[in-house]
């Protein structure tokens, strides 16, 4: 299998490693808009370069990766699908809505799979909270909490192109949340705020935030982020049942120190961003594309998906900003 990967930033050059590591892969293709980053990239690797994202869509592939910059994905995803490519995509598929909506439309009848990445749908935590709730292990769950703690901010140039906290990062614990339980969210309300730096406020974002989402079976879910999580990298999420109840996240790692008296502090070191603590999750993901590609699997993970989990983080964004409860129904 010949597999393309279009944007050789920090997370694709991670990406063309671990395909290379694919029994399925025999060959690996990068490209990217900064030619020189790709060409560098490509020799750390030991896979191939071509100059540029034309040449890689004429490469003959069986299936394209992409980790190119948010407003290059509506234009590569529908460009893979029209050509008959499997294609990985990052989240998010497009930077709002309509885009969303719009790529869904152009490569709803193409008949070639588009996998959409959230990587927690891939983590054996995730999958195990999942098979419990669906074993009725827990009993009735009720209550639900989820955290994504980032250690330091991304860089102030990043930040008014993310689309903001709940749509860049929350929408991570939006999905998982979806698909470990099973339902669907219904109504939100968040709140935000800015004690750091400048930046966040200036780009109308905020640098710490919490949302109370309501499901269709009436199960309350509780989501926080911050961009200054001093203690380590720090996603997790518990959920509490009528009869049991589950961690995800919870190891020698987790930053998070015990205020009881001789219940002493986490052994190893915490993980230092998001390419650690899911390093296992993104292996499996890929792995999974490449049986998608090869049509042994239907894609686990589509643009109507993702679509489910922005309409959540578009819902949150509308609620912070207006200090009021959102409707899912509000933004469909």
């Amino acid at each position: 299998m010949r597999v393309g990967l279009a944007g050789t930033g920090r997370i694709g050059t991670a990406h063309a490693a671990i395909l290379g590591t694919l029994p399925d892969v025999e060959s690996v293709l990068v490209a990217d808009v900064d030619r020189g980053r790709a060409e560098a990239a490509a020799a750390g690797l030991g896979v191939e370069h071509v100059p540029g994202i034309d040449e890689l869509f004429s490469a003959g592939l069986d299936g394209l990766v992409i980790t190119a910059a948010t407003d290059a994905h509506p234009e590569l995803i529908v460009r893979a699908a029209e050509a008959g490519i499997p294609v990985f995509c990052e989240k998010p598929v497009a930077a709002d809505v309509a885009g969303t909506l719009r790529v869904i439309e152009r490569t709803r009848t193409c008949g070639v799979p588009v996998q959409i990445g959230f990587q927690r749908r891939f983590d054996p935590g995730h999958a195990r909270a999942r098979e419990a709730v669906a074993a009725g292990e827990l009993g009735r769950v009720h209550t639900i909490r989820s955290t994504t703690l980032d250690p330091a901010p991304p860089p102030a140039e990043y930040i008014p192109r993310s689309g903001g906290l709940f749509r860049d990062c929350s929408v991570h614990d939006f999905d998982a949340i979806r698909w470990v339980t099973g339902r669907e969210v219904v109504e939100v309300y968040a709140l935000g705020t800015n004690r750091g730096e400048a930046f966040f406020a200036e780009a109308g974002d905020v640098d710490t935030a919490a949302a109370m989402l309501t499901l269709d079976d009436d199960t309350i879910a509780l989501v926080s982020a911050t961009r200054y999580n001093g203690a380590g990298y720090d996603v997790r999420m518990e959920l509490f049942g009528s009869r049991d109840s589950i961690a995800v996240g919870v190891d020698e790692r987790t930053p998070l120190t015990s205020a009881e008296p001789g219940a002493g502090t986490p052994k190893g070191p915490p993980y230092p961003h998001f390419m650690d603590r899911f390093r296992v999750a993104y292996e499996r993901e890929l792995a999974t594309f490449t049986a998608v590609a090869a049509g042994r699997e239907p894609s686990p993970c589509t643009p109507e998906d993702a679509l489910e989990a922005f309409y959540v983080a578009e819902a949150c964004e509308i609620s912070r900003r207006q200090r009021r409860p959102v409707k899912i129904a509000e933004v469909r």
